[in-house]
Order: C-alpha cells, then structure tokens, then sequence
C-alpha cells in the first residue's frame, strides 16, 4: 500500500473550520488520508467551541492547535497531495494561496467563531460547518483516485467546493 494522501485545510485563524476538516478527514479517510491544517494568521488557540463539537463527536482532540501555513512550507514538512482553502470569499476573507504541486480548490465556508447570538445560536454555526465539510471530505474520500487524470480530478475537487450541503 501506498503511503496515505497528505490534506492539508488552510484558512485564516486555524481556530475552527480547518482544525474541524483535519478531524473529519482523519476519521473519514481511515487510514488512506492524513489530515493537517494551517492559517494564513493564526489566532494561537483553537476555538473553545470546535473542541467541545469535536468532543462530543467522539473526535480525538488532544493534537489539535492553531499553526501557522509556514510550518508545511519547509524542507523537511509532510508533502502535500491536496491542499484545500476552507476560508469563505463571500466574508472578504483573506484565502492563504499555496505554492507547489499539490491539488488544490477552493471550499469555501462561513466562519462559525464569527457567528454571533446567543450560545445555542454560535453552536448551531459549528455544528452546520461539521455537517458540510463532513459531506464534502466523504465525497472527496470515496473518489477513485487512482483512475482519474489529473484534469478530471481536478473538475471534481472544484465541484466539491460547490456543493450544497443537504442533511
């Protein structure tokens, strides 16, 4: 067996929507993906929220922090397959852009640490993310990889991104 496919997620504050993906495709992937994720700005904690989320899905979340993208630039960082920009356009986000010749597309989603309303309200916003990255990465997981040039694959990996999340 090959070794597993590097991800890598990027976003802005690596606190929440990357940190969610590197779990879902760690679990989703079973063992034929490795999940890492990065911020173009890290806000230095991974946000409160998305450890208790992760918690109670029963999501292991002890390696989890927010990091900066320069840690996958260096010599001696994991080799990337596929890199995915999670930050959201439409919020005038700034999507970190990396180098290289990994796979990449964009997934854009709303920031849940900006969600505001009461504690319930701001959960629900985690919660939502989980529920479209997990239908995106499963989709992403199952495709036959090895059968598609790298055009298709690429096709697909844009369609992904614009998926709408159905339950």
């Amino acid at each position: 067996m090959q070794r597993p496919y590097n991800v890598l997620f990027l976003c802005t504050g690596n606190s929440a929507r990357s940190i969610i993906a590197e779990a879902i495709v760690n679990r989703e992937g079973a063992g034929r993906f490795r999940g890492f994720s990065a911020g173009s700005r890290p806000r230095g904690e991974v946000h409160p929220f998305t450890l208790q989320l992760l918690q109670r899905l029963n999501h292991d979340t002890s390696g989890f922090r927010s990091k900066s993208w320069d840690e996958f630039a260096g010599p001696d960082a994991p080799q990337m397959d596929f890199v995915f920009t999670v930050c959201d356009q439409a919020a005038a986000e700034e999507c970190p852009y990396w180098p290289g010749q990994p796979m990449s597309a964009h997934w854009g989603l709303p920031d849940p640490a900006a969600a505001t309303g009461n504690d319930a309200e701001r959960h629900l916003a985690f919660s939502e993310t989980y529920r479209m990255l997990r239908n995106r990465i499963s989709i992403f997981v199952n495709l036959p990889l090895g059968s598609l040039d790298r055009l298709s694959l690429q096709k697909q990996l844009d369609d992904i991104g614009r998926t709408k999340s159905e339950a």
